[in-house]
């Protein structure tokens, strides 16, 4: 939720994956009630800026490639309170979802140019550019790509100074639960950097605020 400025082939199972693991890790953190809390950097040419970021998962659906959940962007310098968006996810699993994006206004170039910013995409490129990721088998690899769309503000109008118009690439680690993002709008500030870690919050007794989504 930025503020808005002007301005090879790879191997079927990539190497790391470690089958069951990995789905028992997927369970663990990144399901219902899961919190993680990090930053945004918002900078533009004329000031550095990040925001303070918390995100809950609302809902899940592997079979289908869907996720949803809430992000709420502290330190928001023109909103006097916190400011809460929904958003519902696309997981790339080759199935439901491919790593061409295909809307949003976002080219194949986009993709490949967002992508590849994720160090453990590196194995999948060559055959990315082929089928868009189709062929390749990525139930056991250790990193979760995804697509996170804000479909609406929850707590504030659309008067607050922000913008939801564009989506975030999102690359999730099935490891320890950290989740590093960049924001793609073609009217913001570029490759606006998320980094998100997992906490307890929703599980052991602390929660963010409650909100009621229509």
């Amino acid at each position: 939720m930025p503020v808005r400025v002007a301005e090879a082939s790879a191997p079927s199972q990539a190497p790391g994956a470690n089958p069951g693991q990995t789905s028992r890790q997927l369970c663990t953190l990144l399901s219902v009630g899961q919190g993680f809390s990090g930053t945004q950097n918002v900078s533009n040419m004329q000031k550095e800026e990040a925001w303070r970021v918390n995100v809950r998962i609302q809902g899940c659906d592997f079979d289908h490639g869907y996720l949803c959940g809430t992000m709420e962007a502290l330190d928001v310098p023109m909103a006097d309170t916190p400011v809460v968006t929904f958003w519902e996810g696309e997981i790339v699993d080759g199935k439901n979802y491919t790593f061409f994006t295909g809307k949003w206004e976002a080219s194949k170039e986009d993709d490949i140019r967002h992508w590849t910013k994720f160090s453990s995409f590196s194995p999948f490129s060559g055959q990315v550019d082929v089928d868009g990721g189709k062929s390749l088998d990525l139930s056991n690899y250790p990193y979760i790509f995804m697509r996170w769309k804000e479909q609406y503000f929850v707590n504030v109008g659309t008067d607050c100074g922000l913008t939801i118009a564009g989506f975030y690439y999102v690359c999730f680690s099935c490891t320890d639960g950290s989740i590093n993002g960049f924001y793609y709008d073609p009217n913001s500030s570029p490759f606006q950097k998320l980094e998100l870690k997992s906490t307890n919050e929703g599980r052991l007794g602390f929660s963010f605020s409650s909100y009621d989504l229509q």
